[in-house]
């Protein structure tokens, strides 16, 4: 049975200002942490032993997931004191796991529908190193790229270039052998997209690509983040109110919005496209368009609030 990772360190830079209190993988998405959604991706996968790799704000994520009974599962927590890059985020973590199953690495930015399940068989069945999801875009001159050849194995990790390749691109799902895991040296910075993937390839370690060109988003700004959201409301319907929240028969909720558990909203107000955090108030006939409430804040009556993250002390534009 496989275990996983989670690496959920980072700085969460290009959210700001939305990652000023809160860690990234911490933000919601259609009502739940963006972790939550990769926990039960992991799950549905069969994984029920996990790390979180965690950094900055470290200490959020335990008083929410616990030991991970509650969704099932063992979890446990790698805090590092210093960023020690994808590569030394995953040794560091792998401390705590005691298995020679495979181990799969999700990443803090990417949310994505893939298929895990098949995607581990197959790193099982060739018994490689490393199998990477990969996923194809229409434009991958802002990605690096992954060519493979006709047996799915991995031929070159290419940096951004303006005539690519292929349209393949790294989709930040990684299925490791633990001999590799136990190459990388403890406590130093090392990313395994620069360094131990390409050094891997060029010493024709096992590295194979799974494709797959599922629902897959990089949630790494505020406008991604948003998009991610109100996609997955949007196939169940205009909006969703999570448990505890009280919605006026009146108010108007629409464009995927979500609605946190425990807020309010008053009569008339309209929603549109935008994240209510949990226990926010919204005001009576307040229209709250392509934005963030972040938990706790409150929104006037009658305020008009349009591609901006407010919280509880101010309203700060989104940058597009």
């Amino acid at each position: 049975m496989a275990v996983a990772i989670l690496l959920v360190g980072g700085f969460g830079t290009r959210l700001m200002p939305l990652t000023r209190n809160t860690p990234k993988p911490m933000l919601t998405v259609a009502g739940l942490p963006v972790t939550e959604h990769q926990l039960m991706m992991a799950k549905k996968a069969g994984i029920t032993q996990v790390v979180l790799a965690t950094s900055y704000l470290s200490d959020v994520f335990t008083p929410y997931f616990g030991d991970g009974s509650q969704w099932g599962m063992s979890i446990k927590y790698a805090v590092e004191k210093e960023p020690l890059g994808t590569g030394g985020a995953i040794r560091n973590a792998a401390q705590l796991l005691d298995t020679q199953e495979s181990v799969v690495i999700l990443n803090g930015d990417v949310l994505s529908s893939h298929d895990l399940t098949e995607q581990i068989r197959q790193h099982e069945a060739h018994d490689a190193d490393v199998t990477l999801h990969l996923t194809q875009v229409q434009d991958a001159r802002a990605f690096g790229c992954v060519p493979t050849d006709s047996d799915g194995r991995v031929t070159a990790f290419l940096e951004k270039m303006e005539n690519p390749v292929t349209n393949q691109i790294n989709a930040g799902c990684y299925v490791f052998n633990p001999r590799v895991i136990s190459s990388i040296p403890l406590d130093t910075v090392v990313s395994v997209e620069r360094e131990t993937f390409p050094t891997l390839v060029s010493n024709g370690a096992k590295v194979f690509g799974y494709l797959e060109n599922a629902y897959w988003l990089d949630i790494g700004t505020p406008k991604a983040l948003l998009k991610a959201s109100t996609d997955i409301v949007l196939r169940s319907g205009p909006g969703l109110v999570m448990p505890g929240a009280s919605v006026d028969s009146t108010a108007v909720i629409t464009g995927g919005s979500c609605i946190g558990r425990g807020s309010s909203v008053a009569a008339g107000a309209r929603i549109d496209g935008s994240i209510i955090e949990a226990g926010a108030v919204i005001g009576s006939d307040a229209v709250i368009s392509n934005s963030f409430v972040a938990a706790g804040a409150s929104v006037a009556n009658e305020a008009k609030i349009g591609s901006s993250f407010v919280t509880k002390g101010e309203i700060l534009p989104i940058p597009q």
